[in-house]
């Protein structure tokens, strides 16, 4: 096994060379998440959904029309 560390190791210090050394980001600045169209549709298909909490813990999700219907 150390043998394939050091081998790993070795290639990734070759390469550094040929790409340059990583980029080195401000790990104190927030993430900014841009949210894209398929995003959006998927959030608004959520919801379409409440999840639910049955008597021992487990948690699933039902339809709000079903919910709608039923009550």
């Amino acid at each position: 096994m150390a043998h394939v560390v050091s081998g790993f190791m070795s290639l990734t210090d070759r390469l550094r060379f040929f790409f340059g050394p990583a980029a080195r980001l401000d790990s104190g600045s927030p993430v900014v998440h841009r949210h894209d169209a398929f995003e959006q549709a998927s959030e608004e298909e959520l919801t379409h959904f409440i999840v639910e909490t049955d008597s021992t813990g487990h948690h699933y999700a039902v339809r709000r029309e079903d919910l709608d219907r039923q009550g």
